[in-house]
C-alpha cells in the first residue's frame, strides 16, 4: 500500500485545543484585527419588542446560568437569542449539530458544531459562521475556543479562498466572538449576557446576519 492509499489521520473537533491547532496548522492569534472590529462595531436598531424580549431572556439567564446544563442553556437562552435575530432566509439558515469535515494539511478535521450558519435552507451547503456552546462554568471539560476554531478552519477550507470565517463560543453567560482569515484568528473580549452586554450580543448577531446576506448575494 502506497502513501496515497493510507487512511488520513482524523482529528475531531472535541479533541481540539487552541495550542494543538496552532502547532498543527500554523495558526496564530492576533490582537483585535480590523475584520473582527468591523463586525463588533456594526450598528443595529433594537425595537421595543426586541428590547423587552432581551430583558426577559437576561432575567431568566440570571436565575439559571450557574445551574443549567448544556441543553437547558441552549433551550432557555441561546436558542431564543438566535431566533429573535432570525437567520432563516431563502439563501441561508441556522443549522444545529450537522456534520462537517475537510482535509487540512493532510489531516481530516471533522465534527458536529453546536450551530452554524450556512448557505442552503433545508440542508447546509457552505458554512459562514460556526458556534460552540460550553456547558457551564462548573466542572469544565474541553476547549470551546479550540472546538469553534476547528470548525471555522473546516469552513475556510471548504470555501477555498481568503474569505473571513466568523465564529462564537459561549461559556455559561460569557460570549466570545471570533474571526479567522488566512492563518490568523482573533477573539473578542468577553460579553456577559447577564449584564447590558446582552444588547451588544444581539446587535453583533444582527450584524452577522447583514454580513452573511452580503456574502451570499
Amino acid at each position: 500500500m502506497n502513501e496515497a492509499d493510507k487512511a488520513k489521520p482524523i482529528l475531531r473537533f472535541g479533541d481540539c485545543k487552541l495550542t494543538k491547532l496552532e502547532r498543527t496548522f500554523g495558526l496564530q492569534q492576533i490582537e483585535g484585527g480590523i475584520i473582527l472590529q468591523n463586525w463588533l462595531d456594526k450598528t443595529a436598531e433594537i425595537s421595543g419588542f426586541e428590547q423587552q424580549s432581551l430583558e426577559f431572556y437576561r432575567s431568566v439567564l440570571r436565575q439559571n446560568s450557574y445551574d443549567w446544563n448544556e441543553m437547558e442553556l441552549l433551550q432557555g437562552f441561546i436558542g431564543p437569542m438566535f431566533t429573535l435575530v432570525n437567520f432563516t432566509t431563502k439563501k441561508f439558515n441556522l443549522f444545529s449539530e450537522r456534520a462537517i469535515s475537510a482535509v487540512v494539511a493532510g489531516i481530516e478535521l471533522r465534527g458536529d458544531p453546536d450551530g452554524m450558519i450556512a448557505s442552503g435552507m433545508r440542508e447546509p451547503e457552505m458554512p459562514y459562521f460556526c458556534f460552540q456552546e460550553y456547558k457551564k462554568f462548573k466542572n469544565p471539560e474541553g476547549d470551546p475556543a479550540g472546538q469553534c476554531l476547528a470548525a471555522m478552519l473546516v469552513a475556510q477550507t471548504l470555501h477555498q479562498n481568503e474569505q473571513p470565517i466568523y465564529g462564537c463560543f459561549v461559556m455559561g453567560y460569557s460570549w466570545h466572538f471570533m474571526v479567522l482569515q488566512g492563518r490568523e484568528y482573533a477573539i473578542s473580549q468577553v460579553y456577559a449576557a447577564t449584564r447590558d452586554d446582552v444588547f451588544d450580543i444581539f446587535r453583533i448577531l444582527r450584524g452577522l446576519k447583514q454580513i452573511i446576506m452580503e456574502l451570499v448575494s
